[in-house]
């Protein structure tokens, strides 16, 4: 089955690598052009280099590779009126909005709740909820002027569905995301838009595979690597697999882009490889 996006426009946000830039790609093979957006620079408190503005151009080359038509721009989530002129702009380029995938997030060094820092708890609830309001907000518009329903997928985690201890910024923020998207599906449903939210465990890209999370898997080690952070990785999964590829969420996000999940909305899809059994 080929063109199952064809025809559609795509905003995506985190879109300069990792997760972003694999399902811009995917999204692009099956037919659709891409409206990207990405910070390109680094966040403070964030244990591992952010995307570069050539990340960025390396996601638009990838996608015109594949035939398709792409307006990438650097934007913060924090950012509304950034984001709000990045999507005006594309749609007038690209003359419709269909698929929005809110999926720009991060990872910070955990610690209880009780000793977290104020600014660690404060910008990793503007960056993974409120950005990921903002960003629905600022294509929502688009997609119900074009009268053709739609889809909006927003990024959240195992982290999402379940409790996690020392990283409980990350997990409230994207408990949080379950109740952007159940109310979003309600409020949109009158105009045929679709919106559910993707539960991904641990995903191959930078933001996980990282020192920082092999060393907060692995303190017993001095220099542990993504070897050794593995077996640990893989003891909370029921499939005896220690992490998912970037693909395996791209698919999941097409699947819930294309018309073949027309009847599916308000949905927490895991992609979690068991996770969520134990």
């Amino acid at each position: 089955m080929t063109g199952r996006v064809e025809g559609k426009v795509a905003f995506i946000t985190g879109a300069a690598r990792g997760q972003g830039r694999s399902h811009a790609v995917r999204l692009a093979q099956e037919g659709a052009d891409i409206i990207a957006v990405d910070i390109c620079r680094d966040v403070e408190g964030v244990p591992f280099a952010m995307p570069t503005p050539e990340d960025l151009d390396e996601t638009a080359a990838l996608v015109r590779g594949e035939g398709r038509r792409i307006i990438a721009a650097r934007a913060d989530v924090r950012d509304y009126e950034a984001l709000k002129t990045v999507v005006d702009d594309g749609v007038a380029e690209l003359g419709r909005l269909d698929v929005v995938v809110a999926n720009a997030g991060i990872g910070s060094v955990g610690s209880p709740l009780a000793d977290m820092s104020t600014r660690a708890w404060q910008d990793m609830l503007d960056i993974n909820l409120t950005g990921v309001w903002q960003s629905v907000k600022a294509a929502a518009g688009h997609v119900i002027e074009g009268g053709r329903g739609g889809s909006v997928i927003l990024t959240s985690s195992v982290g999402g569905l379940k409790a996690m201890p020392s990283i409980g910024h990350y997990v409230t923020a994207k408990h949080g995301v379950v109740g952007l998207m159940r109310t979003f599906a309600m409020e949109l449903a009158p105009h045929r838009i679709r919106v559910n939210s993707i539960h991904p465990t641990q995903v191959n890209t930078p933001m996980v595979m990282n020192d920082a999370t092999f060393r907060m898997f692995r303190p017993d080690l001095e220099n542990p690597t993504a070897d050794d952070f593995a077996p640990v990785s893989q003891l909370a999964h029921t499939l005896p697999v220690p992490w998912v590829e970037p693909e395996d969420v791209s698919n999941a996000v097409l699947f819930l882009a294309s018309d073949e999940s027309r009847c599916i909305t308000g949905v927490t899809l895991p992609i979690d490889l068991g996770a969520l059994l134990k």
